[in-house]
């Protein structure tokens, strides 16, 4: 599995709408400056996550992005999905019940099962607000006397 440009950025952009919370909305240009990201590529990531309500958006002179909810209320899991599709490492698995012929056969099917299921797992078990939280814990410890 690989993770494409868009959801990296798609990433990156709730972050910082996360990490500038408690700004109000965000001009796209802002957040494009912030993290070196055209604001061109950002205005194509914005639809797919308006569909899901992702975002707040107001238009206008102070018009701009932020967060629907809480930065600890959304998953990596679930901002890649939106922007990846599925996660799964083998096609077969994207269907539930799986529709393989091969399905009763297969010996490597409990594999990426398994795999599967520890990407899940882990990219569900990381908020928006766990990545802040580690940026900060790791900024504070790094301090020079």
């Amino acid at each position: 599995m690989k993770i494409s440009t868009k959801g990296r950025y798609a990433l990156r952009m709730l972050l910082d709408l996360a990490e500038h919370k408690n700004d109000g909305f965000i001009a796209l240009k802002d957040i494009a400056a912030r993290q070196n990201i055209s604001k061109k590529y950002l205005e194509q990531i914005v639809p797919v996550l308006n569909k899901s309500d992702i975002l707040s958006t107001n238009r206008g002179y102070q018009g701009g992005y932020k967060l629907a909810k809480p930065p600890e209320k959304y998953t990596v899991g679930d901002i890649l999905r939106l922007t990846e599709g599925s996660l799964t490492p083998v096609a077969c698995l994207d269907r539930d019940p799986i529709e393989c012929e091969r399905r009763d056969d297969c010996l490597t099917l409990p594999i990426w099962q398994g795999l599967n299921r520890v990407i899940s797992e882990y990219l569900d078990g990381i908020t928006l607000q766990d990545i802040l939280d580690m940026h900060n814990e790791r900024a504070a410890n790094d301090y020079v006397i």
